[in-house]
């Protein structure tokens, strides 16, 4: 079969082979990117992150039902964090997200392998595999653990930051960067006690921000608040539309910078395994007749 066209027919199972390929086949990935690469780039991308346990899963679940009742077709990929141990997703998403897969969504995980902020090229990749079936909006679901997650701004054009008053270190994770990064600020599970503290903790605190974030307070679990949730995403897909092409244009640039630097580290890291000069220059390090720093400076000079 050819795969591209399935994929824009919307067949399912294309679609899960393609992003497969993207994910472990770079040389055959870089084949179905050529072909699909022109229709790219027009769909709302929404990342959304937080602390593990935040109840982002179910929150997922529910506002795609409702972005659905909306007219929307939409796709989600949970980036997982990856097990170290066997290299596997390890987060049950796709069990939390039955109820709107049976609605159209289509849901993936996927194994972050490491890559900062779990954001790669398999992601944006797979977001352009998702785009040419036609869907929009995609949700990119990452789990916040410190700063690395504020790298998937870098990837989408609505941030949502989801809290719960369980997360005790909360206020804390706020502070440690995810108060430049949201445009929406959810506070999920807001039937325990203390979620009133933390919507009052969390608008007070990005009240400093520059981006004039939303604030809002939702129970994924009993539905409450979720329809709002969903029609405030809607305004936000609809005024970042507006700005879509300047906003694509810088991600490309990050795109392509980040693909010639790897390029450039994958051929100078060859040409160091097999260069004589390099290895001399190890030895001097090694045997403290030189810093590393000059050493550097020398075999760099030799380089370029």
């Amino acid at each position: 079969m050819d795969i591209v066209s399935e994929i824009k027919k919307g067949n399912r199972r294309a679609i899960a082979r393609a992003i497969s390929i993207i994910e472990n086949n770079e040389k055959e990935a870089k084949l179905i990117v050529k072909k699909i690469f022109k229709n790219s780039g027009k769909s709302i991308k929404i990342g959304i992150t937080g602390p593990a346990g935040a109840g982002k899963s179910t929150l997922i679940n529910r506002t795609s039902l409702e972005l659905h009742k909306l007219g929307y077709k939409t796709a989600v990929l949970a980036i997982d964090p990856t097990s170290h141990i066997t290299g596997g997703a390890i987060l049950g998403d796709r069990v939390r997200m039955t109820e709107s897969t049976d609605s159209g969504t289509y849901i993936r995980s996927m194994a972050s392998r490491g890559a900062t902020g779990a954001i790669s090229t398999s992601l944006r990749n797979s977001i352009r595999i998702l785009e040419y079936a036609g869907f929009n909006p995609i949700i990119i679901e990452s789990v916040g653990a410190g700063q690395t997650e504020v790298d998937i701004e870098k990837v989408v054009d609505v941030t949502v930051v989801v809290f719960n008053p369980n997360t005790g270190d909360s206020i804390q994770t706020i502070k440690a960067g995810l108060t430049e990064i949201g445009d929406i600020y959810l506070i999920n599970k807001s039937d325990l006690p203390g979620s009133n503290q933390l919507f009052d903790s969390v608008r007070d605190f990005i009240g400093m921000s520059d981006k004039n974030p939303v604030v809002l307070m939702a129970s994924a679990k009993s539905n409450k608040g979720v329809a709002e949730f969903a029609k405030k995403l809607e305004d936000m897909m609809k005024s970042r539309q507006k700005t879509k092409a300047k906003e694509e244009a810088l991600k490309l640039d990050l795109e392509l910078r980040d693909i010639v630097l790897n390029n450039v580290k994958s051929k100078v890291t060859t040409m160091l395994d097999s260069s004589k000069s390099y290895a001399a220059y190890l030895k001097k390090v090694q045997l403290r007749k030189i810093d590393p720093f000059e050493a550097a400076d020398k075999i760099s000079k030799g380089l370029v």
